[in-house]
């Protein structure tokens, strides 16, 4: 029977009354370094506020997390950055590590060492809030510097009424479940609309890519009422220690179909048959878990890799909506089975 509007809402009903309580209990965050307390402030917007090495001493001094308009900022609306340092050890920074900043009003991108690792909601004049998401983004580890200071800065945008960093934990923070993958795939992508299949090839050139993230869907990016094909790109980096051990690549969710490629090779797909085409009557391949194996003939140690997803949506919401996203070795995956998806 043809999937309808109301087969694939009722089923998310369901899914979502249940599979997300479960998923939260079983979640084990911890808080590696508290990072709430005295922040660098400044409103405006500039682009360079963004990177390390820029002086920010004559800068206002504010408490994470608290609304800016009760530090000073009264009635303020508009743009306004926060930036602050800090150290880890060598043996934090080689844990899969995340920023957790709360509650932000109303949008937010967030920099480490002068890299775009994470953002909710469109900035102006696309304005789309996102007081109400809970931010938690995952750190590259090629970004951090384990043996100095850190850099993180947080471009602000408020409409109306409290503006800022307004509640929450305030912290690096890392996850027991997460840690077993060896390579964590979540956050920043490469992402475009239409369909070509040079876009899975390494040496692509093509321009007009932006980024989105991975896991949530399109429309909530400012890709609303989309259905049709499109691309996801990311380039990783794989560890030389892995070498000798066979991976899996998790990638969660994705609704409706995919293509994966690594390296340009297709290593799996779901919905779609083998000359490329999707399978019309396929209604619930949004809803299966994607597991595809890796062979260690294209990859490579020690080295990036390209990964390259081509989606088809057929209706209502699009994309890679559920996680967990990344590689772990064979060894790793029923362990991380058994506990993620109880």
């Amino acid at each position: 029977m043809p999937v309808t509007y109301f087969h694939k809402f009722s089923f998310w009903f369901v899914v979502f009354s249940t599979f997300t309580i479960v998923v939260a209990n079983a979640s084990s965050w911890e808080l590696r370094l508290d990072l709430q307390g005295e922040w660098k402030f400044h409103i405006g917007d500039k682009p360079n506020w963004a990177e390390v090495t820029y002086r920010d001493d004559h800068w206002e001094k504010v408490q994470v997390p608290s609304a800016w308009e009760t530090q000073g900022f009264h009635a303020y609306d508009g743009f306004a950055w926060y930036r602050k340092t800090f150290d880890l050890t060598e043996e934090q920074s080689e844990e899969n590590l995340y920023i957790s900043l709360g509650y932000i009003d109303d949008v937010d991108e967030v920099y480490m060492n002068g890299k775009l690792i994470g953002f909710s909601g469109a900035f102006p004049p696309y304005f789309q809030t996102a007081y109400n998401a809970f931010r938690r983004y995952p750190i590259p580890l090629e970004y951090l510097n384990p043996q100095g200071k850190n850099t993180i800065a947080i471009r602000v945008y408020d409409a109306k009424i409290d503006g800022g960093i307004l509640s929450g934990v305030i912290g690096i923070v890392t996850n027991a479940e997460y840690n077993k993958l060896d390579v964590d795939l979540g956050g920043l992508w490469n992402f475009r609309l239409g369909d070509n299949m040079q876009w899975k090839e390494e040496n692509d050139k093509s321009t007009h890519w932006v980024s989105v993230m991975a896991p949530l869907f399109w429309e909530k990016q400012g890709f609303a009422s989309y259905d049709g094909f499109a691309w996801y790109r990311k380039v990783f980096y794989l560890p030389k220690a892995l070498e000798s051990k066979d991976q899996i690549l998790l990638l969660g969710m994705i609704d409706d179909y995919d293509q994966t490629y690594v390296n340009g090779q297709l290593v799996g797909s779901t919905g779609f048959d083998d000359n490329g085409q999707y399978i019309v009557n396929d209604n619930y391949a949004y809803t299966s878990i994607r597991k595809y194996d890796l062979s260690s003939e294209i990859l490579r140690y020690g080295d990036y890799n390209t990964i390259a997803i081509r989606v088809y949506d057929k209706i209502i919401d699009g994309g890679i909506y559920k996680g967990p996203l990344g590689i772990l070795s064979q060894d790793n995956y029923t362990k991380f089975w058994r506990r993620w998806w109880r």
